[in-house]
Formats: C-alpha cells, structure tokens, sequence
C-alpha cells in the first residue's frame, strides 16, 4: 500500500494541474495582447510622423516656389493637388498683406485629398520680401520705416549713401565693393 501511495504523490507532483494550465494561459494570452498593442499603436505613429514630414515637404516646395518667383505673390487664396510618396495631396495658399509694404505673408495648409477640408496635417507660414539688400551690401530700404539716426553722433547727419538703397544688381554680375570708412588720423602734440 506504501508503494501505491508513493506512486500517487509523485504521479502529481510531477504534472500540472488543468487549473495551472489554463492560468498560465490567461497570463500569456494577456501579455500578447499588451505586446500586439504596443507593436500597433507604433506602427500607426510611424505612418502618422511619416504622413506629416511628406505633408511638411509638399509646404516647404510650395513656398519655394512662390519665393523663386520674380514678381510677388497676388493677395488671395489658391489651392491645388500635388501627388507624392504615391499618394494625393492638396495644399491650400493664403497671401496676406503685412504692415511692411514689400513684405507679404504666405500661410500654407496641407492635406491629404481624401481628408476633410478642415483639417490640416502640416502648416506653415513663410514671407516674400523685395526689402532685401543685395549679396555682399548691408543696407536695407524698407518701404514704410523710418531710419533712425542712431549710429552716428548726435547732430550728424546721413550721407545720401547711406540712406540711398543699393543699386540692383543683375545675376552674375560682380558686387562692388564698398571703401572703407577712413579713420582719422591722430598727430602726437609737441
């Protein structure tokens, strides 16, 4: 009777009970679940971050090429269809006028097509200027401001050079040079 008594406690203590089985089950089921999420919600993010850097692309072309234009931009709203990555997209152009007169303001929203007319996956806003000075000169003439007479001495008055805006220059042609402001020289007292 010993040996049948021996042979039922190890018989047992050597398997799993269906109990055991079915929780260890329910535990790893569960685990999965939390790894399968977490790969999803990853995968979703990384089509989302990839969807909005084409979409900032697709905004950034736009606005180059209003930039690269020679005469500024018409104060209005457009909008078109563009295709990239595979995919159709519509970006949508506002102009505004700012307080600076030469200076325009350029907001660009980007969708996809299939996308509400709302929404917006990439925004952005840029300028289109003519009051910039020409490679290698400093002085700038903006429509509308006043130069101040804060770098001189006080009483002194600016040289037309100064205050004139640059020439225009035509591509390819050479930048003068300005001479250089000369410094008065000092004599030793006798």
């Amino acid at each position: 009777m010993r040996a049948d008594i021996s042979n039922r406690r190890r018989s047992s203590a050597s398997g799993f009970t269906l109990i055991e089985v079915l929780v260890a089950l329910i535990v790893v089921g569960l685990g999965m679940l939390a790894v399968i999420q977490t790969v999803s919600q990853t995968a979703n993010n990384t089509s989302y971050i990839r969807d909005k850097t084409i979409a900032h692309w697709i905004a950034m072309n736009q606005l180059t090429k209003v930039r690269l234009e020679p005469n500024a931009p018409a104060l209005d709203k457009s909008s078109d269809e563009v295709k990239m990555a595979g995919r159709d997209w519509r970006w949508t152009m506002e102009v505004k006028q700012t307080p600076i007169e030469s200076i325009r303001r350029i907001e660009i929203n980007v969708r996809p097509s299939e996308a509400p007319e709302k929404s917006s996956l990439a925004y952005i806003t840029g300028f289109y200027g003519t009051a910039v000075a020409p490679a290698g000169t400093t002085q700038i003439s903006w429509k509308g401001s006043q130069q101040g007479g804060g770098g001189g001495r006080q009483g002194e008055r600016r040289r037309d050079s100064e205050t004139e805006p640059p020439p225009q220059l035509e591509p390819g042609e050479p930048v003068p040079s300005e001479p250089e402001p000369q410094q008065p020289s000092e004599e030793p007292s006798s």
